[in-house]
């Protein structure tokens, strides 16, 4: 990556992160183009600092129902200003509306810019953006259906991300760190997906000249560890065909359940050179992750179709959709613009199991108060059980797990990439990255 977003990257050690002043309901933003924004209660928080329902001042107080959230932050940290470079150039209105026509599209899972600018409060200056408010996110869903998605939702998912991910290339930035918990639905149509969390964008193609390809050892493995592109784990900067192979591996999840290599995440070489071996041989990677009856062809296609891009290649976007639609035939099914979010029959659960035993562990604990959701601590608790509890599987160690818990609590208030929800409303690009996942802002 250039300089610029290196030194944003030093910026967000945690130690030196300020927390954003929660402001009262009613607070009255003014952006650069001078029109004033009301703040509403704020419904989501993150390592950056807060986000609210959010409206044009007016008499009104900001209803529940509120069209637009506004993120803020302290106007020396640097996320939102790195997310604020893609959507001033690439998410206005009128760019989006106007691209949707030319492709003759009903609809781009591109949240909207409506405004930006600085607040100060307090003695301390405060940046904020406004952008459309979204629904919740993908990956709630995804645990909800079981780790298991239908195949013919994976394949609308696909053709859904592909469209949005020629609009950002098209636009010279590649987004990066596309995965579920960054897809959210629209608040008002379930049947409307978005790509959110510009946090990693990177300029591949500054006014038409491409980057070159330069490995750096200092950037490695920089995105979400199970999903990141081979390139950024070689500290390549990330490029079109980085997106696509990080968008196959998503649908694999999605379909599968699991990666090949998602048992050992705090490994990233050992990642690293498993995704290699996968693009070497799709056909035994495919062969891993599906029994024979149930290997989706279209997915292997479009893995070789990713593989055979160069660096500074523009992907073949159109035959990326063909290759999906025809999995849609193959499967007697067609794009109809439905969203079926329902476990698939047949498939396990492991979500549910995983989440009875550790409950009965965490009743044994003497320390159980403080726990969350569920979902944050069933990532962060396996490996720490695991490792308390010694020698793999041993019976003697079994009177001692009392203490696998308390050993994994330290994981209970890990700001995972998860969208602080209000309700079964998900605020838009709050993701933060989880145990063994690095990102920096670009």
């Amino acid at each position: 990556m250039p300089p610029k977003p290196k030194a944003a990257g030093k910026g967000r050690a945690p130690a030196k992160r300020k927390l954003a002043e929660e402001f009262p309901p009613g607070e009255v933003l003014t952006d650069t183009g001078k029109k004033s924004w009301k703040l509403g209660a704020p419904i989501g928080k993150g390592g950056f600092g807060l986000i609210y329902l959010a409206d044009q001042n007016s008499e009104k107080p900001v209803g529940a129902d509120a069209r637009y959230v506004i993120k803020v932050e302290p106007s020396d940290n640097g996320p939102l200003f790195s997310e604020l470079h893609f959507y001033m150039r690439a998410a206005k209105p009128d760019i989006i509306q106007n691209w949707m026509k030319s492709h003759k599209l009903k609809h781009l899972g591109v949240p909207r810019y409506w405004g930006s600018g600085l607040h100060e409060k307090g003695g301390t200056r405060y940046r904020f953006m406004v952008i459309d408010r979204l629904g919740t996110d993908l990956q709630k869903k995804f645990e909800e259906c079981g780790k298991r998605f239908p195949r013919k939702l994976v394949l609308q998912l696909g053709l859904r991300v592909l469209d949005i991910l020629e609009f950002i290339h098209e636009h010279e930035y590649v987004h990066a760190d596309v995965k579920a918990s960054n897809l959210m639905l629209s608040h008002s149509d379930p049947n409307q997906v978005y790509l959110v969390d510009f946090g990693l964008t990177y300029r591949y193609a500054p006014d038409g000249n491409l980057k070159e390809y330069k490995e750096d050892p200092k950037k490695c493995h920089d995105g979400t560890i199970e999903f990141t592109s081979i390139d950024a784990h070689k500290g390549v900067s990330p490029c079109r065909r980085s997106d696509l192979e990080i968008l196959s591996y998503c649908m694999v999840q999605w379909l599968s359940g699991r990666l090949p290599w998602e048992d050992r995440l705090q490994d990233p070489q050992y990642v690293r050179d498993s995704k290699i071996r996968s693009r070497e041989n799709i056909t035994e990677f495919m062969s891993q992750c599906f029994s024979p009856q149930d290997k989706p062809d279209e997915i292997q296609r479009f893995m070789e179709e990713v593989k055979s891009l160069g660096y500074q290649d523009k992907p073949p976007y159109e035959k990326l959709r063909s290759i999906l639609q025809n999995g849609l035939k193959a499967i007697q099914a067609k794009d109809d613009n439905q969203l079926e979010f329902s476990p698939v029959r047949g498939a396990p659960a492991p979500a549910v199991k995983k989440t009875a035993k550790r409950k009965k562990a965490a009743e044994t604990a003497e320390e159980s108060d403080d726990d969350d959701d569920g979902s944050p601590i069933k990532k962060k608790r396996a490996p720490k059980k695991k490792e308390v509890n010694g020698v793999k599987k041993s019976p003697k160690a079994a009177p001692r797990p009392r203490k696998a818990p308390v050993a994994g609590k330290r994981g209970r208030g890990d700001p995972k990439s998860r969208l602080v929800e209000m309700g079964t409303q998900t605020s838009p690009g709050l993701a933060q990255n989880s145990r063994g996942r690095k990102k920096a802002a670009s």
